[in-house]
């Protein structure tokens, strides 16, 4: 069977596709393939396809399906319909493996998993690669016959050519090369009648328009074996890139332990879409400008010429730096819907929307807010030994001279702007003689309970100057 080089010139627009299974939640590495497509597909003008791979039916989860829409809406990367169900395409499947048949190039196999094992075992013994050692391959029609008498149900295997290669330029790997001989007779349907993995990919991928794929390089030897179906068939194969492996900081392969977070988590603890994309792009894809950038900037800059081979580390750091650029890059709306979740109920949205304001420069975590949220609309916990020592020096002198300024200037205060404050922390500087740190570390330790933060001014205005007197109050020798 002669087998054409796959693999020339790609021509814009490109078609690709996510094809993600629906036996667990999307993770950061399902997540870089995902936006790595897209890019792809939406820098060139063209299409993004999303396919589920449900043909796994004890796996396959419907609400994993959700689950995949939902992810994918969340970080921006949509679709373009409609969405294909590979436990749809039974028939198509079923269609295209007839072909093969009467075309002879597919053969029953009803090797056990057992003897396919002892026989793989064999040959690492002997220092050969393992394959398929053909041994249903020259089977006569009765030894056929004699078998599905006994009850064993057949798999159907490929046909692969005793000689030649197969070669195709991968866009990440450059040029490929492999000998039929060394791939052996591969299954296309499990005895089940079930269609393989690759066989189905390789339908699917055609009858939709696939141009290019990008995927992860466990699926590079699974290529030459695509090309041979498709080219079986009549089809045209997509072009191939094969990614790198995403690994955590130490080298190894990324897991729970190392920040292989669902996209579920990520989302849930406040992670913001556009620092997963923006750290995600920089893993596996070298050049490009550098900062924060939106999926259209990113998709203008993708090039396939800068996906890398050597593997991508994860860094927890990095992700959380672009979290930090990401959040404080948030329009105002944005920003309040975020921190939406740790608000008071019932809070006019004017000061909801004062808040939020306020406090964004200040957070990289929604939860950051919570203490924030106490401080401003609530009660303050007793402070820590440092802080208590920090106010104990300080005096009720002190304390006592700052409830008479901040007295004078309650109205003023209540608008949140810089001068009445300066007003009222000059008083108290010329009443007590403190200037600097002395002054305002024990002034934010006794209105905050925190010993950094946002400005005074406009968080006095959130806490009302009644409730903020109150808490000077407290520490004034009059409370005594």
């Amino acid at each position: 069977m002669a087998l054409p080089q796959v693999g020339a010139h790609a021509v814009a627009p490109h078609t690709t596709r996510f094809a993600p299974s629906p036996s667990g939640e999307l993770h950061l590495g399902n997540a870089r393939t995902a936006l790595f497509n897209w890019l792809l597909a939406r820098g060139s003008g063209g299409r993004f396809l999303l396919r589920i791979e449900d043909t796994d039916r004890e796996r396959s989860r419907p609400e994993f399906v959700a689950r995949i829409h939902e992810d994918l809406r969340w970080l921006g990367l949509l679709w373009d319909e409609p969405v294909v169900l590979q436990s749809a395409r039974g028939t198509a499947y079923t269609l295209a493996l007839g072909q093969l048949e009467r075309a002879g190039l597919v053969y029953p196999c009803f090797c056990s998993p057992l003897e396919i094992e002892a026989s793989r075992r064999a040959q690492l013994a002997a220092g050969r690669p393992p394959r398929y050692a053909g041994t249903c391959r020259a089977l006569d029609a009765g030894q056929r016959e004699a078998r599905l008498a006994s009850g064993r149900k057949p798999a159907l295997r490929f046909r692969v050519p005793d000689n030649g290669r197969i070669e195709f330029t991968d866009l990440v790997h450059g040029e490929q090369r492999f000998e039929c001989a060394d791939i052996g007779d591969f299954i296309v349907s499990r005895a089940d009648g079930s269609a393989a993995f690759f066989f189905c990919n390789v339908l699917d991928d055609a009858e939709s328009g696939v141009t290019q794929v990008l995927r992860g390089e466990d699926h590079l030897s699974n290529t030459p074996r695509q090309i041979m179906i498709a080219q079986a068939l009549g089809l045209t194969a997509p072009q191939y890139g094969h990614l790198s492996l995403l690994t955590g900081a130490e080298g190894s392969p990324l897991s729970k332990r190392q920040g292989a977070q669902t996209l579920r988590e990520l989302r849930e603890r406040g992670v913001l879409p556009l620092a997963v994309v923006n750290h995600l792009y920089r893993l596996g894809h070298s050049g490009g400008s550098d900062g924060l950038h939106d999926l259209a900037t990113l998709a203008r800059e993708f090039d396939t010429t800068r996906l890398v081979r050597s593997p991508a580390r994860f860094d927890p750091v990095q992700l959380e730096a672009w979290q930090k650029a990401a959040v404080h890059a948030m329009p105002a709306g944005e920003a309040l819907e975020w921190l939406r979740p740790v608000l008071p109920t019932g809070l006019d949205p004017a000061t909801a929307q004062a808040f939020a304001a306020l406090m964004q420069p200040n957070l990289v975590y929604p939860a950051e807010a919570a203490d924030w949220v106490a401080v401003a609309f609530g009660d303050l916990p007793p402070p820590d030994a440092v802080g208590q020592a920090l106010l104990d020096e300080a005096g009720p002198e002190f304390f006592a001279a700052a409830v008479d300024a901040l007295r004078a200037r309650a109205d003023e205060l209540a608008l949140g702007q810089a001068a009445p404050w300066k007003a009222a922390t000059a008083a108290i500087a010329a009443a007590t003689g403190r200037k600097g740190p002395a002054l305002f570390k024990p002034l934010r330790m006794a209105l905050t309970g925190q010993g950094h933060g946002p400005e005074l001014a406009p968080l006095i205005a959130l806490m009302t100057p009644a409730r903020a007197i109150a808490r000077l109050e407290r520490l004034s020798s009059r409370a005594s």
